[in-house]
């Protein structure tokens, strides 16, 4: 008959068990993966093959009592550390979407909105597109296998049973506000030249009173803001180079003891 000491089974704990907390809270927050579009049982079976390759290459995991209550605290700086990375990205990616729908509100697109399959929250149209086109240049420059190479660092700069997260990590964790300021960066062309059609319009209303500015502007205003998001499609890609740059730099800081 086998017979597993306590000693045994909280090194299983301890090398396993642990990581893969970390791992799971990361894959249940992050986006694409973290999506209500992947079944919570495929993130749990990622989240398991991932610490299978992962935790052979780990520094060696604290021994730890399989039956003590005070391992709850270990599980929990887990969850933490992978949810805050996994917030990161979340924030990363709503940048774009915010700056979807400041666009479409001032363009007059805000009342055209679809539910977000990945969310189940009804955000505009525009806001939808830019999600999508930030998921496609995520996963064409590999940026998902970048915040992997992040997670498996964490577990050397801030291993597990190190100690609960240090007033550096709660710094970093509030520069976390940026999101606004990105979204807010990333229309900021498009508010610009919708401004000037705006004012456009305004002096053809002074010039000739009996023109009907309502019927006319609100369809001009519409197919010129698509003209204008076209136009700034080519600039893009330069701007989310810097904004992934900025947020995956974040994470490293946050998986980083001080």
């Amino acid at each position: 008959m086998l017979e597993l000491s306590d000693a045994q089974i909280g090194g299983w704990v301890g090398s396993f068990v642990l990581p893969l907390f970390r791992i799971a809270a990361l894959l249940m927050t992050m986006p694409i993966i973290g999506t209500q579009l992947v079944p919570t049982r495929v993130r749990l079976y990622l989240a398991l093959a991932i610490s299978v390759v992962l935790v052979p290459t780990l520094p060696p995991m604290p021994q730890v009592d399989a039956i003590n209550l005070g391992n709850v605290l270990l599980i929990g700086e887990q969850i933490l550390i992978g949810a805050l990375l996994g917030f990161v990205l979340q924030l990363f990616f709503h940048a774009f979407v915010v700056a979807g729908q400041i666009i479409s509100m001032q363009m007059g697109l805000g009342f055209a909105s679809m539910v977000d399959p990945t969310n189940g929250v009804s955000v505009p149209v525009l806001g939808q597109f830019y999600l999508m086109l930030v998921t496609l240049l995520f996963l064409a420059m590999n940026g998902h296998l970048v915040v992997f190479e992040i997670l498996a660092e964490s577990f050397v700069t801030l291993p597990v049973g190190g100690g609960l997260l240090t007033n550096h990590h709660w710094e970093v964790a509030g520069k976390l506000g940026w999101v606004m300021g990105a979204g807010l960066l990333l229309s900021l062309p498009a508010i610009t030249a919708l401004l000037v059609v705006n004012l456009a319009f305004g002096v053809m209303t002074r010039a000739a009173p009996q023109l009907n500015i309502f019927s006319i502007g609100f369809p001009l205003t519409l197919a010129l803001g698509l003209v204008i998001v076209w136009i700034g499609m080519a600039d893009v890609l330069s701007q989310y180079q810097v904004l992934a740059s900025d947020a995956l730099q974040l994470m490293r800081e946050l998986a980083r003891a001080r």
